[in-house]
């Protein structure tokens, strides 16, 4: 039977029935959302994969308990915030990572606003120094204001959905976001950044 139209919550029934498939789809059809937010709270590709496939063994188990309060999206989200989160406690080097990113792309996702190098070597090399400096500031947020904005600047969940991994408040979420952005600019500028 095909699961084109099928929605989350018929797959979720199917799947509490014994359809392995169905939870299959389930897993296909959210299986980048829950890497990328286990990529935003761990910083590594290897941890966040290792983190999502905790997440998904974890939602399987508690299948039964998905009330449908939130949407299955959802639901799962803050599942894998909770296993990254656990899994990021126990790393003694996490944050080494947010500092010196394994390859260009990942720096570049973290500072998605960040001006992209011009060509002269001059210019790579304040690029450079730049992107140092907003791995500096992140790095100095307190967890609550960074988790929510690493999870905003990855551009792949709503404020709702962050909230709801987080457990904060719709107005909490966006507080903290800004709140993050505006110690950085200023953290920046104490650093002679100017305008960023």
């Amino acid at each position: 039977m095909s699961t084109v139209c099928v929605t989350d919550v018929e797959l979720v029934a199917r799947a509490r029935q014994g359809d392995p498939a169905a939870f299959g789809e389930l897993v296909e059809r959210h299986r980048a959302a829950v890497y990328r937010a286990a990529l935003a709270a761990l910083r590594s590709p290897a941890d966040a994969e290792d983190a999502a496939q905790d997440a998904f063994l974890l939602a399987y188990r508690r299948l039964d308990s998905f009330r449908g309060d939130a949407s299955f999206k959802t639901w799962l989200l803050t599942i894998t915030w909770h296993q990254a989160i656990n899994r990021r406690r126990s790393l003694s080097s996490v944050w080494r990572r947010v500092v010196a990113p394994k390859t260009e792309a990942e720096a570049d996702a973290m500072m998605a606003n960040a001006p992209a190098a011009g060509p002269s070597p001059e210019a790579a090399a304040a690029q450079e120094e730049l992107r140092r400096g907003i791995r500096e500031a992140i790095r100095a947020l307190s967890p609550k204001l960074r988790d929510a904005l690493l999870l905003a600047q990855a551009g792949d969940y709503s404020y709702e959905e962050i909230g709801a991994m987080l457990h904060a408040p719709l107005g909490t979420i966006k507080w903290r976001v800004s709140e993050a952005r505006k110690m950085i600019r200023k953290h920046l500028e104490a650093h002679g950044y100017g305008d960023v």
